[in-house]
């Protein structure tokens, strides 16, 4: 019987659908492009293989076309009764995610890993800060991530798309030695994939290296393919650097072609998180940030996430809606904030309205609790910077200059928060 990379058995007896499986999945597992195509030809080359149908699927809810996954999946439950039980549970699992019914989907995915540990597709599900561990909103959850890669690793060894997970995992929880070690061997195995490029970036960030950060980032994004899963995001990254660095033109260039909501072909997720991100970090720099551009991403949010329940899409849209003006979408998120980051998103939201009016005090009390664990919002620290930016900026703006130089000194001492927040 064919087998996958890591010698998982493939119900079909073509090796030019085999080939262009292991394709796809290693372009879905680097965040490269041509997915859809590589997964396609697999099902051209045997129109019967589901975990090719699978696999498109996935890569669909991934990308954020949730039209388009009812028809793969489809097809892989048409097969599921004919293929291994290794398979079957694939199917199994990823339909319920697919699904939408996320609860059980986890449970059923930690069943599945115990008795299949190196179904790859399975596991990216609770991998990353936007996986299932990741957005679960629950107090510890970056532990809980490290503890879900650690328990893989015997199964993976140096697989580097599972070292670039685990580095991230690592480097979340502070461990960034054991972390640099094994983003390196998971980019001398695949230089080219984007998630262990992302990592290698947060790792500079984390380090506070933002010059090395900038040009390494710089020349990997020459060659990346607009279509790749991470393009708005790592862009996201050299904007940030560029503002860091004081070049306001390098900034706009890349917002404005890889981040802005009609400049991207990245997953909505990604423009409404990232674009708000950039721009509010740019207005505490002193950035003037027309009001336009604002409005421009309250509506891509209203548009795409008009209910709230995404806890770490809601934050960042509310503060869109805020520096909008647009009080209708922002006080839906602050009477309908739901799930178990609910409390959370509720208290961001009444402090980027706060901070919206210039009443600095009520966004300070707003702000204070959040700063006890905003990792259940999801997201990386460096993400959830922006809300202890927004935190610092606040008592900036009150008049508090010490107190915020100490927050920052004492949460995040190797951040440049200097060139973030003008006046620190």
């Amino acid at each position: 019987m064919l087998r996958d990379r890591y010698g998982n058995p493939l119900t079909t007896g073509s090796k030019a659908a085999r080939d262009a499986y292991v394709d796809a999945v290693d372009r879905f597992l680097s965040a490269d492009g041509g997915v859809e195509q590589a997964f396609r030809s697999a099902i051209d080359a045997d129109e019967n293989f589901a975990l090719a149908h699978i696999g498109l699927a996935r890569m669909y809810q991934m990308q954020g076309h949730r039209a388009l996954i009812a028809e793969p999946l489809a097809q892989a439950r048409a097969q599921a009764k004919k293929v291994t039980p290794q398979e079957t549970g694939q199917i199994g699992v990823l339909g319920l995610l697919l699904d939408g019914r996320v609860r059980e989907s986890y449970d059923a995915i930690l069943a599945h890993l115990r008795e299949f540990p190196r179904d790859a597709m399975v596991a990216q599900t609770c991998m990353g800060v936007f996986g299932l561990i990741g957005f679960s909103g629950q107090p510890g959850r970056e532990a809980l991530q490290l503890a879900f890669t650690s328990t893989l690793a015997p199964h993976y060894g140096d697989d580097w798309w599972f070292l670039s997970q685990h580095a991230f995992a690592q480097l979340e929880v502070g461990q960034v030695g054991p972390a640099a070690v094994a983003i390196e061997k998971s980019l001398k195995s695949r230089p080219r994939s984007a998630h262990s490029a992302h990592v290698r970036a947060h790792l500079y960030y984390e380090n506070g290296e933002m010059d090395a950060g900038a040009t390494y980032l710089e020349h990997w994004c020459k060659d990346y393919d607009p279509d790749g899963l991470l393009h708005c995001h790592v862009s996201w990254h050299v904007a940030l650097w560029a503002l860091a660095r004081g070049d306001e033109a390098t900034m706009w260039r890349v917002i404005d072609a890889d981040i802005s909501t009609d400049g991207t072909r990245g997953p909505a997720i990604n423009v409404v998180t990232d674009a708000a991100a950039v721009l509010y970090r740019a207005e505490m720099a002193g950035v003037a940030v027309p009001k336009s551009r604002w409005r421009d991403v309250s509506a891509y949010a209203a548009r795409h996430f008009p209910k709230p329940g995404l806890a770490f899409v809601d934050v960042h849209a509310a503060l869109a809606h805020a520096l909008a003006g647009n009080a209708g979408a922002l006080d839906k998120i602050i009477s309908d904030a739901k799930g178990p980051a609910g409390d959370v998103v509720r208290a961001c939201a009444q402090g980027f309205s706060a901070m919206a009016r210039g009443n600095w005090d009520a966004a300070i009390r707003h702000f204070t609790p959040v700063m006890r664990d905003h990792a259940r919002l999801g997201g990386s620290n460096a993400q959830r910077d922006l809300l202890e930016f927004a935190f610092a900026c606040a008592l900036l703006r009150a008049g508090d200059a010490d107190s915020a130089r100490l927050f920052l000194s004492t949460r995040r001492p190797n951040v440049t928060a200097s060139s973030v927040l003008r006046g620190l």
